[in-house]
């Protein structure tokens, strides 16, 4: 008896590369095993179906694996000698996923200030890949900066500023991740703040005092502020703005603040220390730019002195007014431009700033008396206008004087010193001055004066070296007479006459003929008037009083005003100095 002989049928073994799981697009292989013999034909299945296509290749290759790939495969063999069959593989499971892609953050901003510390993160979630290895790339360079899922910078530098991404390697493969989005960190210098106090660092007891804590640049916009009083570490406000209401001698003291940016830990640098002194509610001084008694006529000015003047306006009283009725004014000074007999009096002065204002205390009562004695108002000017060229001649005589005995022309200009036709003004005959050549230097205000101290009304004359003059009355007009202006040129004479007339910086006419007339005048005409020609150019400004509305050295000195504000100033300190100088003379003579 011949017994059959068996053969053990040989298992197939199945295996994929690259390993499981594997990214959509890439080249996956599975190879079916049987070892034993190489005349098997292959047979694949897929989720236990055939895969047809397969048959007969012991390598089944799929170029660019899809999700639709995924499953569960199994291969056997057939051949033609016994075993005929090889048993069907153990089942292996290609599991496809997408490329992940990294998500990149950084800490503690992505913007951030020189010498902070930042740390960039790199996480790939997904595709199934537990042992990644991590690259970190700076834009402008190929190489990567870090290997580290984290890449840490201790103290950052600007140079560290740019633009960075990060990718994941499968360890061991050359798979890789996607590349991140680009994340760019900036750096910043850390920003210093600047303090302002207002209304001044020198403030007064009750008064209203706000510090501004102002921070520029850094890339901030959510700033926690914080105050700090005399170098504590306890902060006294965290505003950006700190108000004292009512501030007392313990709230002097230097201050310095601080930003931290809202939600993180990055602050500013600490501004310099500012100084508060807060000192005892002042009390200015009252002063009159007379001593004595003020004439008729004339101008007085009062002054409120006040050693610390920043912000204030300046509130004046007298002993007619109740308080509600102070006049305000904008400057130190009030002037009453032509005193009168109801001016005199006591008066008071205080200032005030701020909202709501605060007000020092009442100077100390100053009184005006005010005497009835006036002056001669007849200083002859030749030509008889208030504006001259240059190199012009001009005449100026007090023989016009009731009494002219004794009467010379004096003057105030830019030498900043009273002088006479005798000193090098001009010649002088009886007393009429002559000057035969006129400079720049001869515009001040001239009048005439007795031997007694007796002073004509003064007048404004101008010299320039411009080729354009208004024509206007040197003395006040009366008011109801008409006014007839001129444009006048210096050689040659332009063919077109055509000006312009001007008041107080406005156009009042365009004349063909070069000269305008008012026919009544009024008190409203009164101001600063200038001609302007289209080619030869404009002329200086003179100021035109009208009498009855309060003619005086002021409204004279305010056309100097317009024309040299120095002269104006330095002709007020001039005068009162000269008047202080004489009066020891006239007191000798009686």
């Amino acid at each position: 008896i011949i017994r059959p002989v068996f053969t053990a049928r040989p298992k197939a073994t199945v295996t994929i590369q690259p390993a499981d799981p594997v990214f959509t697009g890439e080249t996956v292989t599975l190879t079916c095993d049987i070892g034993s013999g190489d005349d098997w034909y292959y047979e694949w299945f897929k989720d236990s179906k055939s895969l047809g296509e397969a048959q007969q290749r012991k390598e089944y290759t799929i170029s660019k694996v899809a999700a639709s790939h995924g499953g569960v495969y199994t291969c056997k063999g057939r051949q033609s000698t016994e075993p005929r069959y090889s048993e069907t593989s153990n089942a292996v499971t290609l599991t496809v996923s997408e490329r992940p892609k990294p998500a990149v953050s950084i800490q503690p901003d992505d913007q951030v200030f020189r010498g902070e510390a930042v740390t960039l993160r790199c996480d790939i979630q997904g595709g199934g890949v537990s042992n990644w290895q991590y690259s970190w790339f700076k834009a402008g360079s190929s190489t990567a900066v870090s290997y580290k899922q984290q890449y840490s910078i201790s103290s950052v530098t600007a140079s560290d500023g740019g633009t960075y991404t990060c990718r994941g390697a499968v360890r061991g493969t050359s798979r890789y991740s996607h590349t991140s989005e680009a994340v760019t960190l900036t750096v910043s210098e850390r920003p210093k703040p600047a303090v302002s106090i207002q209304p001044d660092d020198q403030v007064f007891s009750g008064e209203t005092v706000t510090l501004t804590c102002d921070i520029q640049g850094g890339g901030v916009s959510n700033w926690q502020y914080s105050w700090f009083k005399d170098g504590s570490s306890t902060a006294v406000s965290y505003k950006q703005q700190y108000s004292i209401s009512s501030v007392t001698a313990s709230d002097g003291g230097t201050y310095t603040c601080r930003g931290t940016e809202r939600g993180t830990s990055r602050y500013s640098h600490t501004s310099d220390a500012v100084t508060l002194t807060v000192s005892e509610k002042p009390k200015p001084e009252l002063t009159s730019s007379h001593k004595g008694a003020a004439l008729i006529g004339n101008p007085v000015v009062l002054y409120c002195k006040l050693d610390q003047s920043a912000g204030w306006r300046f509130y004046w009283s007298k002993h007619t007014q109740s308080p509600e009725n102070e006049t305000k004014t904008e400057t130190h000074s009030y002037t009453i431009s032509s005193v009168s007999v109801s001016d005199g009096g006591q008066y008071w002065c205080r200032a005030g700033r701020g909202t709501p204002v605060y007000y020092t205390h009442y100077s100390d009562a100053l009184w005006i008396n005010v005497t009835g004695t006036t002056r001669s108002d007849s200083l002859t000017v030749s030509p008889s206008r208030a504006q001259h060229f240059s190199a012009d001649s001009l005449s100026l005589s007090c023989e016009g004087q009731s009494d002219s005995t004794g009467w010379r022309v004096r003057r105030y200009t830019h030498s900043e010193k009273v002088s006479d036709c005798s000193s090098g003004l001009g010649s002088v005959t009886g007393s009429t001055c002559s000057i035969s050549s006129l400079s720049t230097s001869h515009t001040g205000v001239y009048w005439c004066e007795s031997e007694s101290g007796e002073s004509s009304n003064p007048v404004s004359i101008t010299v320039t070296n411009g080729s354009v003059i208004l024509d206007s009355p040197v003395h006040p007009v009366t008011e109801g007479d008409p006014l007839t202006l001129r444009c006048l040129y210096r050689d040659p004479k332009p063919s077109n006459l055509t000006a312009e007339f001007y008041k107080d910086g406005s156009l009042l006419q365009t004349q063909t003929t070069g000269e305008m007339t008012i026919r009544t005048v009024s008190k409203s005409d009164e101001g600063l008037y200038h001609c302007k020609h289209p080619e030869k150019g404009e002329s200086p400004q003179s100021w035109i009083s009208v009498t009855g509305a309060s003619f005086s050295v002021f409204s004279l000195l305010s056309s100097l005003m317009a024309v040299s504000p120095y002269l104006l100033v330095t002709i007020v300190l001039g005068v009162k100095c000269y008047r202080a100088q004489a009066r020891p003379d006239e007191e000798n003579k009686q």
